[in-house]
Formats: structure tokens, C-alpha cells, sequence
């Protein structure tokens, strides 16, 4: 077991490159079980959900070459229909496993999906429009066993009871090789959602509208090879954003699109950062402390829940009082309890989160609850005096490329090392 240690207090100055989105990556490489051919994928991301997906997809038959460390050729053109193992199921992206071989195969059997413990995250949109595509659904044993009657979906209908990424990037999967056409409404309108319809549109399939609340697909019979670049991560490119409010800088981060922030840096304006767009990156300068902010999470494109953490560990350097409401999952502020620890200043009342600003925080003992708690306890760390030490960092591995490097490069004083033995065995019996 590893743990950062962070000696906080540090400006943050320079330039950091965004990785490929992470929430893109995760349904792109499963949509190549679609394609017919070989298709070449760039701007994947280093993280631990990837090497998961990527040797699934290997020990399922998938051939694939890595180009560079960016870049695979991934080939499903020969592959037979085999069912994924169950370590897939240690991450919340196992589900676009449904949509692409229930498309590709006409049937699927994979491990119910895991991921951070935000809240209840049902899948029972994703099967709702599966379901009205011709597909046999149940669950047992923990796997979603799917069986499209006749061999192939067919077209529907599809209204989303509630807003989900996930049902729409798993409906727009399983619908590209369906017959005729799926109309999903009341759809998600996330970037990453248009990446993956612009991915599956460069492979040959006929995807119209995604990035609206209507999308609508028109079946093709095949997918063809091709090249496709993955956008750059937009809550990398916050975090980093988030890094330099909180513990103060001067920070240029390159690579990104910045329409995609606007939700995310119209905050931090508002909270006394001064952003200037640059068109293909966004420069972040702070001095002083910085103002409080009422903040409420939304679907694209208002704020994203995936910057919550972050931008409380923002407010709770702030002066004055901010409420921030969770509008999107019921469990995202476990990790308050961990900023406590370092002298923060928050009240949780079941969706809504009262924050007073103090004046520091202060170095101590934390553990990563979920993949962007983590990101937004190293946040702390770098803005407290003192030294942090940040445990269960493998949630923090899951979404964020060469985190310490990229922190370095922006001046922080940060390392990861190997937790004492003993340590571990005293967490253990905790």
C-alpha cells in the first residue's frame, strides 16, 4: 500500500498538460467491440480504470497494440462472443460492456458495476432502454445476463426518466448496430457523450443530436475502422484549476477545451480567480484569499457533481460563509469528515453543505474516500501548512494520469511512498 505526502503551503506556478478524458475513454474503448475493423484510439489516458478495461477487452479476444503511450490499435474484427470476468465489476464502467456486446452479439453477461460509494447509482435507465430495444433482462449471481430476442435489437423509443450519462452512452451503444432507429429523450448532454457519438459516427454509425436532450440513432449494419482523438479530461483540467485557487499561483493548463469549463472557471471567477481563456488552454491567477460562493451541482452544463469535493476545499479556504448543494448523488460528502481533520469548517444536512471559511488548514493524517474526494483531499494538503498524509489512494488512481509528476512540474512538494507495515496492520484492526 502507497500514501501521498504532501508538505503543503507551496504557490503553485507554471504549465500542466490535460490527459484524455477519463469518462469518455471508459465507453470509447468498449464501443471498438462494435467496429468491424481496426481502429486506432488516441489520447487515452494513463489510470487504473483503463488498464482494467484494456485487459478485459485483451483476455475477451480483443487485439491490441499500444502505438505510444497514448495511442492503441485495438482490432475486434474476428473476435467471438466471451464474457467479460468478474474483476471488470470493480468499476462503474463494466455497464457500457451491456450496450457493446448486446450490440455487437446479440448477448452479454457482465459483472454488475462497483466504482466509488457516492450514493445509490441504479442501472435501471440503462435497462429500461434495453429492454425497450427486444432484450431479455435479469440479473443473478451478480451479473446482468442480456439476450436480444431474434439475434439483433431493434429501434424504440427511449424516454429517460431522469438525466444519466451512463443509459445514454450504454443506449447509444447497443443502438448503433440495432435495426432501425432509437430516439432516446430527456438525454444527458455531457462532452463526453458527444465524444462517443462522434467516435461511433468516425466508425461508420449514423448518430445524430448527442450534446441536446434529443439524440437519435439510425442503425447501421456495420462499423468500419478508422482514427479517433479522445477530448481532454475536463475535471482534470478543474482540479488542477481548483489546486491553484486553493493553495494560491499562477498556473497555465494547457490542452483543454475551454467551453467545457465555463461552468467550472465562472465560479472560481466568482470566488476572486482571475481566468483568462487562451483557446486551447486557461490560465488561473490568484491572490489573497478567496470569496465565498453558493454552489449547486447539475447535469451539463451546470456544475458538474464530479468538482464538488474540489471546490469545498476552495470555499472552506474562503472568507465568509457558502452553502453548496448536491443535486446529483445523495452520499458525495463523506470526505467532509477527512477536511475536518485539518480544521475545516463544514456542516453536512443531507444534500446541502454549510461551509465557513477559516483562515489555514492544517497538515494531518486523511484517506481518499472515492476518486474525486481524493483529488479534492490532495487539494487540501497542498493548501495546508504543514505535512499531509493521504491513504487509499488507489480512488485517486483511478482517474488522475501522473498526478505527482504534474504537481511537481506546477512547484508542489509532493511524493508517494510505501505505507510502514505496521501501519497498515493497525488500519487494518481499526
Amino acid at each position: 500500500m502507497t500514501q501521498f505526502v504532501i508538505c503543503g503551503g507551496r504557490r503553485m506556478q507554471g504549465e500542466v498538460e490535460i490527459s484524455g478524458a477519463k469518462n469518455a475513454a471508459v465507453a470509447i474503448l468498449p464501443a471498438a467491440f462494435l467496429v468491424d475493423g481496426e481502429c486506432r484510439i488516441e489520447n487515452i489516458p494513463q489510470i487504473s480504470d483503463v488498464t482494467l478495461l484494456l485487459e478485459s477487452m485483451r483476455d475477451m479476444g480483443a487485439h491490441i497494440r499500444t502505438v505510444n503511450r497514448t495511442a492503441m490499435d485495438i482490432s475486434c474484427q474476428a473476435l467471438a462472443y466471451h464474457e467479460p470476468g468478474p474483476a471488470l465489476g470493480e468499476i462503474r464502467a463494466s455497464y457500457y460492456f451491456i450496450g457493446a456486446l448486446l450490440g455487437r452479439f446479440g448477448e452479454a453477461r457482465v459483472p454488475m458495476p462497483g466504482g466509488c460509494d457516492i450514493g445509490v447509482r441504479p442501472i435501471d435507465q440503462h435497462l429500461k432502454g434495453m429492454r425497450a430495444m427486444g432484450a431479455e433482462i435479469r440479473v443473478e449471481g451478480g451479473f446482468v445476463c442480456a439476450q436480444a430476442r431474434g439475434g439483433r435489437l431493434h429501434g424504440a423509443n427511449i424516454y429517460l426518466d431522469v438525466v444519466s450519462v451512463g443509459a445514454t452512452m450504454n443506449i447509444m451503444l447497443a443502438a448503433a448496430l440495432a435495426r432501425g432507429k432509437t430516439v432516446i429523450e430527456n438525454a444527458a448532454r455531457e462532452p463526453h457523450i458527444v465524444d462517443l457519438a462522434n467516435f461511433l459516427n468516425a466508425m461508420g454509425a449514423d448518430v445524430r443530436g448527442a450534446g441536446t436532450s434529443v439524440i437519435r440513432v439510425f442503425g447501421v449494419d456495420k462499423l468500419h475502422g478508422g482514427s479517433y482523438t479522445i477530448i481532454p479530461d475536463q475535471i482534470e483540467a478543474g482540479t488542477y484549476l481548483a489546486a491553484a485557487a486553493a493553495a494560491g499561483g499562477d498556473v497555465l493548463v494547457r490542452g483543454v477545451i475551454p467551453r467545457h469549463l465555463f461552468s467550472i472557471t465562472a465560479k472560481l471567477a466568482e470566488m476572486g480567480a482571475e481566468i483568462i481563456d487562451l483557446g486551447d488552454a486557461v490560465r488561473i491567477h490568484t491572490e489573497g484569499p478567496l470569496h465565498c460562493a453558493n454552489v449547486k451541482t447539475m447535469p451539463y452544463p451546470g456544475f458538474p457533481t464530479d468538482m464538488q469535493p474540489q471546490i469545498v476545499t476552495c470555499l472552506a479556504l474562503a472568507e465568509g460563509t457558502s452553502v453548496v448543494t448536491e443535486d446529483v448523488w445523495d452520499n458525495r460528502f463523506k470526505y467532509v469528515s477527512e477536511l475536518s481533520k485539518m480544521g475545516a469548517k463544514i456542516q453536512v444536512d443531507g444534500k446541502t453543505a454549510v461551509v465557513e471559511g477559516v483562515e489555514k488548514l492544517s497538515g494531518a493524517t486523511v484517506k481518499a474516500c472515492d476518486l474525486r474526494a481524493g483529488a479534492a483531499i490532495v487539494i487540501a494538503g497542498l493548501a495546508a501548512q504543514g505535512v499531509t498524509r493521504v491513504t487509499d489512494i488507489h480512488h485517486i488512481q483511478r482517474g488522475y494520469e501522473d498526478l505527482v509528476a504534474k504537481l511537481r512540474g506546477l512547484g508542489a512538494e509532493i511524493r508517494e511512498e510505501e505505507i510502514p507495515e505496521e501501519t497498515e496492520v493497525g488500519r487494518s484492526l481499526a
